[in-house]
């Protein structure tokens, strides 16, 4: 297959996904045969194995929690722009009531694993069938490309699970496409330990590395060896440090209070969890440096804004997430096309350029990043306060001064289409939390430009744009590499010091990390990843981590991270209140927040937060009224970590339906009953 047709059939597959896709909301795991449009003498040909892949490949390119891993197209947000919700980074409206307010979230009453095993069937039906076509020499065509797609499938297959893993823990395992026949489903409803199913996913990934061609072969846009090795150590990497630190919990196979103690087909297990840590933490290391290879990170150049007039070319490291085409970015292992003539497009750049889509970057996110010294902000002789977010951008690391909107950042550079004819006019100006319209409104006054581009060739009308958008990247493989190996062993090997010291040194840091780590005062740090259930971090790991969210704000891995740490866990003794810029003190007088929509009474209608709460917005409570709930900030409920298994579920792989004699049982803190609020 050509590799024209290949980008091709991809970019259509976005489109046309929903008319073509078997699965749907019904798929579950006891469905008939998958033969709608791809019947078994279907597979007899690299091309038609790689167009089943195609049928599926972006629909199925999602992480846990955050959803899809790239800019969903035509969905009026900003994308990968806004993944980071739910977190302490990041703020979408007032915070979610779901995860944060007391008894939104219950047991389901239906069946809540059908979506994600019907994907499991998806990749089921096509491996068994492509690896037996091509094990019997009845596939034509280039015989590397059928074992790629082949791998794509076993690549697709242990991302699916991986969700599965980290949404409900333990977990059933099947490779077959099962007949809707009782017995059998009942029998392959049996969950597997979830150390077990971390290691088959792993083992699923080796199988995908080895029959899958280098990123190189298709410049980045189908999955590659190094995307494979990478998932590998994200995966091995989420499973060590949730054992380590879930430990104790009944999250973690041989808890006391784990819940798969007491099911029959687990009698006699024994688990050495200091073991499975070891063993994952080294896998996640060997992985990350085999993804990393010896690719080097995208230049820097430390130009932090454009000219007027100036769309593209301007600073490497910025347009990774703003060109249109990423084949010729080493670091970039996998990425997204999007095509105005195929009418394949996304809003993420519109939503970001315009200041905010009622969402923004909290002040524990800001605070987070180093000076150019490498000391934090209050350890720094640079530092020059936060009563302006240009303020607060100067002498910072580079990745906040290239992806923070400040006063003076420019927000137009196309003479063609300037918001003045005054080059002077063209800049962000004043943060976005005034707007009456919420869609364009910013609720902290923190803007990231991250993904914004301003070549207004990759623009239609405003609101759609078609920049390329960077899925993995080599980058998450030094981080993986650096926290696995400080985990491991308690410090920096000579590998990881390298990594970190480039990274740095790309961030415009001084890549003395040891100086960093010896100034660090955890008790001024306000993210949530300090701590790890209910004891702070060594400053090196915490460092580490900090240096894990610098380089991945909203690119959908934070939240995912804070659940592995157990760093929700201080919210159940103190509630956390996101905040933004500091608006009170020298922002409010700017002229253009004297506007009749601007609304800070503490009433229903109010738009930020007043005087009164502090010099910092609070989104969460702009309006004081006993309906909003989140008005004390976010809170935490323990059952949360693990999502609950639908009474549909449990039921339905029971012989005679009822709970008690079902091979399937509930996570702990939750009710097997449906309609029932967390029990802890």
């Amino acid at each position: 297959m050509k590799l024209n047709t290949i980008k091709s059939s991809i970019l259509a597959a976005m489109t046309l996904a929903a008319a073509v896709s078997v699965t749907s909301c019904d798929d579950k795991l006891d469905m008939g045969p998958i033969t709608q449009i791809t019947p078994d003498d279907y597979y007899l040909s690299d091309e038609q194995l790689a167009n089943y892949v195609n049928n599926y490949f972006l629909s199925h390119l999602s992480a846990p929690f955050s959803g899809a891993m790239y800019h969903p197209q035509g969905s009026y947000t900003s994308g990968l722009g806004g993944s980071d919700y739910n977190t302490d980074i990041f703020i979408s409206g007032t915070g979610s009531t779901t995860w944060f307010a007391k008894n939104h979230w219950q047991t389901p009453s239906g069946k809540a694993l059908q979506g994600l095993y019907g994907n499991v069937r998806v990749w089921n039906h096509f491996i068994s069938i492509a690896e037996k076509n091509i094990a019997d020499g009845i596939v034509s065509g280039n015989t590397e490309l059928a074992d790629h797609y082949l791998g794509e499938g076993h690549f697709f297959r242990a991302l699916t699970y991986f969700r599965l893993l980290a949404t409900y823990g333990d977990c059933a395992i099947t490779e077959e496409v099962l007949n809707p026949d009782d017995s059998q489903l009942i029998e392959a409803s049996v969950r597997v330990p979830r150390n077990e199913v971390a290691r088959y996913i792993l083992s699923e990934l080796d199988k995908a590395a080895s029959l899958l061609q280098d990123r190189r072969r298709f410049n980045g846009q189908r999955i590659s060896r190094q995307a494979a090795m990478l998932l590998k150590s994200r995966v091995a990497l989420f499973e060590a440090t949730f054992e380590k630190y879930h430990r104790g919990s009944g999250r973690v196979p041989g808890d006391a209070s784990w819940p798969g103690a007491s099911m029959p087909y687990n009698q006699g297990k024994t688990f050495d969890i200091d073991g499975e840590i070891a063993f994952f933490l080294t896998e996640a290391m060997n992985a990350a440096r085999e993804a990393a290879g010896s690719t080097q990170l995208t230049a820097n150049n430390k130009v932090t804004e454009p000219q007027y007039g100036q769309l593209t070319g301007w600073n490497p490291y910025f347009e990774m997430y703003s060109q249109t085409s990423l084949a010729n970015v080493d670091e970039v292992i996998l990425w997204v096309e999007y095509s105005r003539t195929l009418n394949v497009q996304h809003s993420a750049s519109y939503y970001i350029t315009t200041g905010g889509c009622n969402d923004g970057m909290t002040r524990a996110w800001a605070e987070s990043f180093l000076m150019t010294d490498g000391l934090p902000f209050y350890a720094s002789p640079l530092y020059r306060g936060d009563s302006t977010v240009d303020k607060v951008k100067t002498d910072r690391d580079y990745r906040m001064q290239l992806f923070l909107y400040g006063e003076s950042t420019r927000a137009y550079s196309d003479p063609a289409n300037p918001k003045s004819d005054d080059p002077t006019q063209c800049l962000f100006g004043a943060p976005h939390i005034y707007s009456s319209v919420a869609s364009e409104r910013n609720r902290t006054g923190y803007s990231s430009r991250k993904y914004a581009t301003y070549d207004h060739n990759q623009t239609y009308q405003g609101a759609v744009t078609w920049n390329a958008c960077p899925v993995m990247r080599t980058a998450e493989a030094m981080l993986n590499y650096i926290e696995a190996c400080v985990e491991l062993n308690g410090d920096v090997d000579a590998t990881a010091t390298a990594y970190w010291q480039a990274l740095r040194t790309r961030a415009g840091v001084d890549p003395d990390f040891r100086k960093t780590v010896a100034a660090t005062d955890l008790s001024r740090e306000l993210q949530l990843s300090v701590y790890s259930g209910d004891s702070p971090v060594s400053p090196l790991l915490f460092n580490v981590r900090r240096e894990r969210m610098n380089e991945t704000f909203n690119e959908g891995l934070r939240f995912a991270d804070l659940i592995r740490w157990r760093s929700f866990d201080r919210l159940l003794t103190d509630n956390y209140i996101p905040e933004g810029v500091n608006f009170w003190e020298e922002l409010c007088n700017d002229p253009v927040y004297d506007n009749p929509s601007f609304v800070y009474d503490g009433s229903s209608k109010s738009i930020a937060s007043g005087p009164e709460q502090g010099k910092y917005l609070r989104p969460c409570s702009a309006s004081l009224a006993e309906t909003n709930e989140m008005r004390g900030g976010y809170t935490w409920t323990e059952a949360y970590y693990l999502s609950p298994i639908g009474y549909g579920d449990i039921t339905a792989a029971s012989p005679t339906r009822e709970i008690e004699n079902s091979n399937m049982y509930q996570n702990v803190n939750w009710s097997a009953e449906g309609g029932q609020y967390a029990i802890r």
